[in-house]
């Protein structure tokens, strides 16, 4: 798609770390071509009074599991960018990649295909329940290289490995062995993949961090962390993605309620998401069954591991349905709005789905704004560095220099 020139003029600009309090931000074809004061506007170019308003990095979430490109349309109406699935059947993941680099009304995509897990191991429960169709596992050590490298050829992005014994969750079940994740690790690495652990208990974060993985998917809730743990994931240089939103939708309050209710952000979300939540059973054990996870475990660790020095990284585990409320796009609203809650600070958060996300994954493109990245970026009213519910209020977004239209009837195939 052609487009013309963009300037935003004396636009406030959260570069992905630092806020800058005036200047003028070029946009030329999919890239921003000039960021500084009193930019020459070029012939023809289209401009934006950004006075009043912050322009922002596109936000990353980096732990999603996506089946549609409904989903990635409803990430990229509030604001992000771009999705990092977390597992997804690879040939179905593949399509929608392919779809997202191909239209600009679908957030970019980058893929894990199958996680490693053991036979009969996470996230099999849901192949029996007829959710997925069966997948290849890792039996052991010897099978980590044949695994790693199957997941290449089905276009993987990063590895995921679970490391889930379904204790937390009252079902109990296989779990790979240490020295079987070690080797997955090794085989990833070797090959230029980073490796990603779900890791939703504090043993499954010791072994974790034993095996050298890179990042975290899910802050550990089962209880409180020790000094030990929290020292142990700063010293291995870690990242974390602490899923708040996730977790609190286990509980009685999850965060998404506050979102559906809040006008900034209702008139852009799904109308059947929107009619699920109103029905979701308040009892969460009614959704999902007893689960012995607390999100306030899993805020008190991001917090003291970021204190530490470990990135935070923001995720929701969007998925949809399946009587959870997390979803694409809004939740990671919501995501941001605990962190804060949980004590960091609005720019802090804000980091965590701009530049820490794409320096997490190596998305040297993205996350900033700077002059041949990527135009994937948002215009907001008033400073969410200051204020993170000021987010809601967005006003433009750009894909790749391409202004998306947050109204406009979505189709599954684009004309």
């Amino acid at each position: 798609m052609t487009t013309t020139p963009t300037i935003i003029r004396n636009v406030a600009v959260f570069d992905g770390v630092h806020l800058q309090q005036r200047a003028d931000v070029l946009i030329d074809g999919p890239t921003i071509a000039a960021v500084g004061p009193d930019l020459a506007v070029p012939a023809g170019a289209t401009v934006i009074d950004g006075l009043g308003y912050t322009l922002l990095p596109g936000l990353i979430d980096a732990h999603t599991h996506t089946m549609s490109t409904a989903q990635l349309h409803q990430a990229l109406v509030f604001g992000v960018t771009t999705e990092l699935d977390m597992g997804g059947v690879p040939e179905h993941s593949r399509a929608l990649r392919a779809a997202a680099q191909a239209r600009s009304d679908l957030a970019d995509f980058r893929i894990a295909t199958t996680g490693a897990t053991a036979p009969g191991g996470h996230p099999s429960q849901l192949v029996e329940l007829g959710f997925m169709p069966p997948f290849p596992t890792v039996a052991g050590p010897e099978d980590a290289e044949r695994f790693v490298a199957d997941r290449i050829a089905d276009g993987a992005d990063h590895l995921k490995i679970f490391i889930e014994d379904g204790t937390a969750a009252g079902h109990p079940m296989p779990l790979l062995a240490p020295e079987t994740i070690k080797a997955l690790v090794a085989a990833a690495h070797d090959r230029g993949l980073k490796a990603i652990a779900h890791t939703m208990t504090r043993s499954a974060t010791w072994t974790a961090v034993n095996a050298g993985v890179d990042g975290l998917a899910h802050a550990p809730a089962d209880g409180p962390s020790d000094q030990a743990l929290i020292d142990a994931v700063a010293d291995a240089g870690l990242f974390v993605v602490p899923t708040l939103a996730t977790l609190a939708g286990m509980s009685k309050h999850p965060v998404e309620f506050r979102l559906a209710a809040d006008p900034r952000l209702r008139p852009y979300a799904d109308p059947q998401w929107l009619e699920d939540l109103k029905n979701l059973p308040e009892d969460p054990a009614q959704r999902m069954g007893p689960m012995a996870m607390d999100v306030r475990h899993a805020a008190d660790f991001a917090i003291r591991v970021f204190r530490a020095g470990v990135p935070l990284v923001a995720g929701t585990d969007g998925t949809g349905g399946a009587g959870h409320p997390t979803t694409h796009g809004i939740s990671l609203h919501g995501e941001l709005t605990l962190m804060v809650e949980a004590g960091l600070s609005p720019a802090e958060a804000l980091i965590t789905a701009t530049s820490a996300a794409a320096d997490a994954f190596g998305l040297a493109d993205r996350g900033r704004i700077a002059p041949g990245l990527r135009a994937d970026l948002l215009l907001a009213t008033g400073a969410p560095n200051a204020e993170i519910t000021s987010l809601y209020s967005i006003t433009k977004i750009w894909k790749q220099g391409v202004l998306v239209d947050r109204t406009a009837t979505f189709s599954d195939s684009e004309d």
